[in-house]
């Protein structure tokens, strides 16, 4: 039989009851608190992203060149794009031996290096415009390249301009397949799987002699028409087993077509500012699925 506590006791269980619910109540908040408070590790990023090493800076190649040949136009462009790649290469390399060696590691180890590989592909550039024009001289004075020790993107690019202010900002700037393949317009496919690759005609070799005032913006515009071409390859692989039969179609090869329609124009007008106008360009827009 039970017996009604005495008014004291029922007191003493309200009274423990609520210092309980006081305790758990404060232990809500504390951990509430805790949970907003920035960890030590947002602060360690932000002073790794302050100890940025720099950006490798080069002079700019493509718009020191005299007017290129139609026969030299591929070799002229890859190589173009070839030293872009080296850029990008050295500021990859610049970040992960962030803290190597001595004061003179970047110098010896990066710059000096870069400088040798930019001489060999200059002087490819000069050799294949000489072979139909007057070869270009000076122009190895263009290949030291500089640290901009403050890591402001201000580095030009050796594509034109394609990306003002380098693309090797200290970033991990990967060579993409279009570094080998840009001068000819083509996906050489990087996945060889079932769903197969794009394939586009050429455009650098059906160009006339471009003027060396158009020879940047072409230039910019043939790393484009590469860099459309990568995507819809990269798109086809993304999006395998999506839509009907006619997905390829309407989704990748149709706006790539559109996009390449206007990169297109854009070289030939500027061709156009200071010589004949290329025509009939329009026929090299479309491109094809290859199994």
């Amino acid at each position: 039989m039970s017996r009604a506590l005495p008014k004291y006791n029922k007191r003493r269980v309200a009274i423990i009851g609520g210092a309980a619910a006081v305790a758990l109540s404060g232990a809500v908040i504390a951990g509430t608190a805790l949970a907003g408070t920035p960890s030590k590790s947002s602060g360690n990023n932000a002073r790794t992203l302050a100890a940025s090493p720099g950006t490798i800076t080069c002079p700019d190649v493509a718009s020191k060149l005299p007017a290129i040949p139609a026969s030299a136009q591929a070799e002229v462009t890859r190589n173009l794009t070839l030293l872009q790649t080296q850029i990008d290469e050295a500021n990859k390399r610049l970040v992960d031996t962030v803290g190597q060696g001595g004061p003179n590691f970047v110098n010896n180890a990066i710059l000096g290096p870069l400088k040798d590989k930019r001489v060999a592909t200059i002087n490819r550039i000069a050799t294949a415009i000489g072979r139909t024009a007057a070869k270009p001289t000076g122009l190895d004075s263009l290949a030291p390249c500089t640290l901009n020790a403050a890591g402001a993107n201000a580095g030009s690019t050796d594509t034109g301009g394609a990306a003002t202010g380098n693309a090797g900002s200290g970033a991990a700037a990967t060579p993409s397949a279009s570094a080998s393949a840009a001068a000819t317009g083509q996906a050489a496919g990087t996945d060889a799987s079932a769903v197969g690759t794009i394939t586009c005609p050429d455009v650098a070799s059906q160009l006339p002699a471009i003027p060396a005032s158009a020879q940047a913006e072409v230039t910019r515009n043939l790393t484009l028409l590469q860099t459309q071409i990568d995507e819809a390859n990269k798109r086809l692989q993304s999006t395998v087993g999506q839509g009907g039969p006619n997905f390829v179609q309407n989704a990748i090869l149709g706006p790539l077509a559109d996009k390449r329609k206007s990169t297109i124009d854009r070289i030939a007008i500027a061709i156009g500012r200071t010589a004949a106008k290329p025509t009939g360009l329009d026929s090299l827009a479309a491109c094809t699925l290859t199994k």
